[in-house]
Formats: structure tokens, C-alpha cells, sequence
């Protein structure tokens, strides 16, 4: 058996990540190799948290990014904030709000849930409520940008919430940064953590995060010992915050490093509030296109984001046959639904680099082909032109 090198087919990626990859960024991850301990690699290091602090638009000195995916992003601000006995009030509007309430109890805390329907945003109300009712509790968790959604929550009046009731926020950022408005420190949020994969249009496996010096301290003055040696921030500080030099932790991963900080240069060249404004755009677009087609979102107009959209799979189309279609005849990938919205509505990410005209054309005129040979029920031939004088 004589295996060869692997070859990727080219993708255009308009699922729920990872999004398309800027070419500057995969020429930047082709670049040499150096020890993560090399004077120039620390200097990269110091600009890539500074860099990192204007896309989280935060002033917090503990920002920088974990050697690994979100989902380890999401692990190191439960597992460093929470001890045993913990109470946490944890919003759940989707698939992810359900991976907070896994963290919880794996570090020994009380989840309190507060559940809205997939496809809502979070309910203030209902927080208000439940930090009323919870008084001893610590932690307000929430997700920013359900990704298995497309559910935009109100960041800022939940932190407002908690911060009234003495209670720290870990936020998930995950799918909302560089592409909605978020603003850290403005916000008053505590522990929040995101991806690179997503409108950063990063390769897939870091996360970066940022922490207020009410989370630093609620930190530093653990009764316990965090439950997790890699993603322990005493630990891992020492070798991020460590000054002039670093103390060994772990072997970073270099090039993908060299990656993320590319992807934060082009973000900062942009501009982060015409990359919101860019995501918009687009998404306004591609929704002129849905609609004009007949297909309608699954979330209501206010509370959409504009990165993610779930819109309803229309009658006489085979979800699973459509999605196959367009990745075998369109080299387009578009996502699935998840949790309670599996086998009900596609997922259409534009993210980042891929947040464009030509992705939002393309995409429209492809799965109009697919339904039409299908015979689904949708209005042909109005989809690409209602999306183009959008952008008129």
C-alpha cells in the first residue's frame, strides 16, 4: 500500500465553519519555523494580544489565544473561574448553550437554567428572573452568536443584568467576533472566549480569549486547584504574560500562530467596524435572494445574525440530497441543522474572507438549480437578481 500526499479538493465554505482562508493568511502559515521561545517568535506574541484586544475591542491585559480550538477556549474560563459547589446561571437558545451546562457540571457547580426556544434570542426576562431568584449565584453564562441558530442575544443588556447582581459573564464569542459588534471592555463582559476559525477566516484549532481583572482576581484567589493542568492560567501565564522571559508551558504551535496573527493584520487594515458593517451588507443581500425565492429565516428580523443564516428548507427538497448536490456539483459547502432543527433548515455561513458578493451570488444561483431539478417550491429565477439590487 503506498499512500501519497494529500491533496484538498478547493472549496467554497459558506457552512457554520470553518469559513474560507484568506490566501495572505495560508502564505503566512508557510512561513519558517521557529522555537516558540525564539526573542522573535515573543515579539509576535506581544503584537498578536495586542492585535487580539482591538478585534474584542478590550483593554484587558489577560487576552491572548489557547493552543487549541474554541470548545478549549470555552473549558479554560469555566475551569479557572469555577469551583466545586459553584452556582451558574447558564442561557440555553441552542446547541452551545448546552456545552456551557456540560462545563459546569464537569467542574462540580450547579447549572440554573434559563431555556428559550432554538431560534430565539435569549430573554432578559427571563434572566432578570433567574439572578433574582439565585442570588448566591457566580457566573451569568451566555452565547453571544448561536451558531446552530443563527440567534443573536443582547450581550450588552445581559452583562448589565449580571453585573447588577454582583455576578461575573462567561461569553461565547465564538461565531460573533469580527464579524457583529462586540465591545469587551465598553460592556463590562468577565471570561469571554472565540474561535479563529470563523470570521477571522483562520485555520480551525485556536481560541482566543480575554479576561477582566474581576475574572484575574476571582482566578488567583481559587480555593482549589483548577481541575486542568494545560488550561490552568496560573500556569499558562507564565508563559504569555511572562515579560521578558517566558516560562516554558507547552510547546505553542507556531505557524498556525503566524496564521492568526495575519488574519488580525487584515482585520485591523479593514477596519472592525466596516467589517461589521461588510457582514451586513451581505447578509442583507443574501436575504433579499431567500426571500425572493420563498424561503423564509428561521429567525425573526432583530435578532439575526447576520454571519449565520438558518433559513426553513422548502417543501419537495431532500436536505441531505441538496447539500450532497452542491458539494459534489458546486464544490459549495453549506450546513447542516443541528439539535432540534436537524433535517429542518441549512445553515449558510458568511464569514469573514467568504463574506462576499461573489460567495452570496454563487451561493443563491447554485441552490436554485439544485431545487429547481428538484422540483421544490420555490420562485425561479428572481433569487440572484433580488440579491444583486441589493447591493445596487
Amino acid at each position: 500500500m503506498s499512500i501519497k500526499s494529500f491533496h484538498p479538493p478547493v472549496r467554497t465554505l459558506m457552512g457554520p465553519g470553518p469559513s474560507d482562508v484568506n490566501p495572505r493568511i495560508l502564505g503566512a502559515m508557510a512561513r519558517p519555523t521557529i522555537g516558540h521561545l525564539d526573542p522573535a517568535f515573543v515579539m509576535m506574541m506581544d503584537e498578536t494580544k495586542e492585535l487580539l484586544r482591538y478585534a474584542f475591542q478590550t483593554d484587558y491585559g489577560l487576552t491572548m489565544p489557547v493552543s487549541a480550538p474554541g470548545s478549549a477556549g470555552m473549558e479554560m474560563c469555566f475551569v479557572n473561574i469555577l469551583e466545586p459547589g459553584d452556582k451558574v446561571i447558564v442561557c440555553q437558545n441552542g446547541v452551545f448553550g448546552g456545552r456551557m451546562k456540560e462545563n459546569v457540571e464537569r467542574c462540580g457547580a450547579t447549572a440554573v437554567m434559563v431555556e428559550d426556544e432554538w431560534g430565539a434570542a435569549v430573554d432578559p426576562n427571563k434572566v432578570e428572573a433567574a439572578l433574582k431568584s439565585n442570588p448566591d449565584a457566580k457566573v451569568l453564562a451566555f452565547v453571544h452568536a448561536e451558531t446552530s441558530t443563527g440567534a443573536m442575544s443582547d450581550v450588552r443588556t445581559l452583562a448589565q443584568l449580571a453585573q447588577a447582581n454582583d455576578c461575573l459573564t462567561i461569553v461565547d464569542t465564538v461565531t460573533s467576533l469580527g464579524g457583529s459588534e462586540l465591545r469587551v471592555s465598553d460592556w463590562g463582559l468577565d471570561a469571554v472566549y472565540s474561535g479563529s476559525q470563523k470570521c477571522l477566516s483562520c485555520t480551525p484549532g485556536l481560541s482566543p480569549v480575554t479576561f477582566s481583572e474581576r475574572a484575574l482576581a476571582v482566578i488567583k484567589n481559587r480555593k482549589t486547584r483548577v481541575q486542568s493542568w494545560f488550561l490552568d492560567l496560573n500556569l499558562v501565564l507564565g508563559y504569555w504574560e511572562g515579560g521578558g522571559k517566558r516560562a516554558y508551558h507547552h510547546t505553542a504551535p507556531v505557524n498556525a500562530l503566524y496564521g492568526l496573527h495575519e488574519a488580525l493584520v487584515i482585520l485591523q487594515e479593514e477596519g472592525i467596524e466596516n467589517a461589521w458593517a461588510r457582514h451586513w451588507q451581505n447578509h442583507n443581500a443574501l436575504k433579499a435572494g431567500f426571500e425572493a425565492m420563498g424561503i423564509s429565516f428561521v429567525v425573526k428580523e432583530g435578532e439575526r445574525l447576520p454571519q449565520l443564516n438558518a433559513v426553513t428548507i422548502p417543501e419537495g427538497a431532500d436536505d441531505a440530497v441538496v447539500r450532497s448536490r452542491l458539494l459534489n456539483e458546486y464544490s459549495l459547502e453549506i450546513g447542516a441543522g443541528l439539535g432540534a432543527l436537524a433535517g429542518k433548515v441549512w445553515r449558510i455561513g458568511l464569514m469573514g474572507f467568504a463574506s462576499n458578493q461573489k460567495n452570496v451570488l454563487f451561493c443563491l444561483g447554485a441552490l436554485e438549480a439544485v431545487l429547481a431539478d428538484m422540483g421544490a417550491k420555490i420562485s425561479l429565477g428572481v433569487a440572484v437578481d433580488a440579491a444583486a439590487k441589493s447591493y445596487r
